[in-house]
């Protein structure tokens, strides 16, 4: 298995990525062309989540500040415009907080190449027996599409499989030309780097095999049948996805996937919903809780500076009861968006 196309998935799932887009790959953005009855439906199923609007935020407590910016994955030259307002903040802060620094990428990476068994089950019953023929004909071609042979696919960990049904075939061949995602997680990262700002994670370089531990044999397999959606129209998926992002509206990301698949993946509504708390729990809540603590202690060490922090990380953190900023919210932070023209403003 080629190695750059398979971390970049490994930290898509660990970043909780957006189903990725490049301005190399040509699709269609679905809003455009949904009927307006399921359209308004998404938006009323986004209407009440708090911080639902908006990728970029200050958070203020006292003396100290945190600017908190919402990230898509992967390259897009609309990123330019943050790192153009951004990019003075970085310099002028304390710490660049990520979710996956440069030294937990190489952790990752080394682990990989040292430890096969951490995406290939060798073991357990292969996803032929586990999945129905009509699905695992289905499965192993989108999977032959991303570069994995059935005879690997066939042994992949379930989770592992959903992640790269979110990456299209030819944001795939875009990684290996590039040689990584160019998201503007990266482009935080290089900007503090150049002015020599430490860079610090939010979480260890192993999360992302620990976030799906404990699942059923069922949930496994539905997580596979709730993904096939996106992969039967990755590249249209993507754009949406990514439009939606830039539009700043990072919640309606997500109900677009759970209607998607009440529509596409075969799966009733309520296994549908079960897959979708379940993805929530694990990608987001658990981990959006043991951010703020790292977040407000580096806040708090930059105030006996006279700086601030810089936070950094997937947009789809942000809001939601358990998102970020609801959490810092109820810890006596004010938050207040900020606007950056030509992308998603607060609100």
């Amino acid at each position: 298995m080629r190695l750059k196309p398979i971390l970049t998935a490994l930290l898509a799932a660990a970043t909780l990525a957006m189903p990725a887009a490049a301005q190399d790959c040509v699709g269609q953005n679905l809003f455009e062309t949904m009927p307006p009855k399921r359209l308004a439906e998404l938006h009323a199923a986004a209407e009440s989540v708090p911080y639902r609007h908006g990728l970029f935020w200050r958070a203020e407590k006292g003396d100290q500040r945190i600017i908190l910016l919402g990230t898509y994955h992967f390259a897009d030259p609309r990123h330019d415009l943050a790192m153009d307002r951004f990019g003075p903040e970085i310099a002028a802060a304390a710490a660049l907080l990520v979710e996956a620094g440069p030294q937990e990428e190489a952790r990752l990476a080394q682990a990989m190449a040292a430890d096969p068994s951490l995406l290939v089950d060798p073991d357990g019953p292969t996803l032929p027996e586990r999945l129905t023929d009509d699905e695992w004909k289905s499965l192993s071609a989108a999977l032959e599409e991303r570069g994995l042979p059935a005879v690997i696919a066939s042994r992949l960990r379930p989770w592992y499989v959903a992640v790269m049904l979110g990456i299209s075939p030819c944001m795939m061949r875009v990684i290996e030309t590039r040689g990584d995602p160019g998201g503007l997680d990266h482009l935080l990262v290089e900007r503090a780097q150049a002015a020599a700002v430490p860079v610090r994670a939010l979480e260890p370089w192993d999360t992302v095999f620990t976030l799906f531990q404990g699942m059923t044999p069922a949930e496994e397999e539905d997580m596979i049948r709730a993904a096939m959606p996106a992969a039967a129209h990755a590249d249209d998926y993507a754009v949406t996805l990514a439009d939606a992002y830039f539009a700043g509206d990072s919640w309606l990301i997500w109900e677009f996937g759970r209607f998607d698949a009440y529509d596409r993946s075969g799966l009733t509504r309520s296994q549908v919903d079960a897959q979708m708390r379940l993805a929530q729990e694990k990608l987001m809540d658990q981990r959006n809780k043991s951010w703020v603590q790292p977040i407000e202690q580096a806040a708090a060490q930059a105030a006996g500076q006279g700086k601030g922090v810089v936070a950094g990380f997937g947009a789809l953190h942000l809001p939601g009861k358990a998102g970020v900023l609801r959490l810092l919210e109820n810890r006596g932070w004010t938050l207040s968006p900020i606007t950056v023209k030509g992308t998603g403003d607060g609100g």
